[in-house]
């Protein structure tokens, strides 16, 4: 029996069949490898982002928090003017003006500019909207116009009228982060950042006091802005924001802000008496002498008259007088109080605005070409009025 000789060998493959075996392993090793070296350079990169974009979700979260706690405490005022038409009789109330403003405490008194809401004193009305969209109308309480601030009073529920809580400014300082609320242009609830520029600047009142120690910020601060509360990062107010330099009438990043140290004193007074209530030395004086005194090279307060039965006149203070030949003879000049150099009515005043009735204070006088200190005790106003 014959038998055909077999070869050992395996059949050969044609290249076409090796080229489909061979295919599918190198794509997935192609896939592998490329995986690999993209997950490699993503870890590389990954932990400086990681740390770079968890640092930048914490600040932005403070800031969120920080506006979500404070903006209910923020009010946007909307006084109103009686306006006729010609063609018609009726008459109409629109728009004359608005500002911000901030709840006080839960009695529902707010605190705003005294220039947005000036206008009340001429029969205009207020409206105020808090910050629920709820709008009431408003009572002026008291006014300060030589320190630009306001009191009103609206009839709201006590759990709409969340408190703002009171920072101090005696320890703020150039360069740390401050937050502004307020409805620049109408627009309600806006918030702007910024710092501290600069402390201790004074800017001039309507009443054209100037008021000093006032907080200098970039924070963009527009018409619309004003009686708005200038925030540190912690939420707490540390000033009223009141004034912008612009040639354009906007924000060019120098914002002026009443400092909180100045509200603390100024509101209670508003609340209760409906303006300042400043004590006094029992004198009287006149600008038109403070005048005559600079022509002369003198600095001052002349001592026109004093109030009989005076702290003043128990000092000894010495008034402008008379004498029997008809002429003038100087009284006291007060240069200083309580080592407060005084130059002028408005120098006097705001030295005065630290102390309380009763206490005394060390008043330095120009007499007779020298310089005496007499021992003065201060009084309350004569008539303490609450109203406009």
């Amino acid at each position: 029996m014959d038998f055909e000789p077999v070869d050992p060998r395996p059949p050969r493959l044609s290249w076409l069949a090796r080229l489909l075996l061979v295919l599918p392993a190198l794509v997935l090793a192609f896939y592998l490898g490329a995986n690999w070296r993209a997950r490699v350079v993503e870890r590389g990169a990954a932990a400086p982002r990681a740390v770079a974009d968890a640092t930048l979700r914490q600040a932005e979260l403070q800031t969120i928090e920080l506006f979500r706690d404070a903006s209910p405490s923020v009010v946007f005022i909307t006084t109103l003017s009686r306006r006729r038409s010609l063609f018609d009789p009726r008459v109409f109330e629109v728009p004359s003006g608005n500002g911000s403003g901030f709840v006080w405490d839960k009695q529902g008194h707010l605190v705003t500019n005294y220039h947005v809401v000036q206008g009340v004193t001429r029969g205009e009305r207020v409206l105020v909207r808090l910050a629920d969209q709820s709008e009431w109308d408003a009572e002026l309480i008291g006014v300060a116009p030589e320190k630009d601030l306001a009191v009103l009073s609206i009839q709201a529920p006590a759990e709409l009228l969340p408190e703002i809580p009171i920072g101090r400014a005696r320890d703020l300082q150039v360069g740390q982060s401050v937050f502004a609320i307020g409805n620049p242009f109408g627009l309600d609830q806006t918030l702007t950042t910024g710092v501290i520029s600069a402390l201790g600047r004074e800017i001039t009142s309507l009443a054209r006091v100037p008021i000093r120690d006032v907080i200098q910020t970039d924070a963009a601060i527009n018409p619309g802005n004003s009686g708005g509360p200038l925030l540190d990062s912690s939420g707490r107010l540390i000033g009223v924001n009141t004034q912008i330099y612009s040639t354009s009438g906007s924000s060019a990043g120098i914002g002026f802000a009443i400092p909180v140290d100045t509200v603390n004193w100024v509101v209670p007074d508003l609340i209760r008496y409906g303006r300042i209530q400043r004590p006094v030395l029992g004198i009287e004086w006149h600008t038109a002498y403070n005048r005559y005194l600079q022509r002369n090279g003198l600095e001052g307060v002349l001592v026109v008259g004093v109030t009989a039965g005076s702290g003043a006149e128990r000092a000894g203070l010495r008034p402008l007088r008379q004498t029997r030949d008809g002429r003038m003879e100087l009284g006291d000049i007060i240069v200083a109080v309580d080592e407060e150099k005084v130059r002028s009515g408005d120098d006097l005043q705001l030295a005065l605005e630290r102390f309380e009735p009763g206490q005394r204070v060390r008043v330095r006088v120009l007499r007779d070409g020298e310089e005496v200190d007499l021992s003065v005790e201060l009084e309350a106003p004569a008539r303490p009025t609450r109203g406009r």
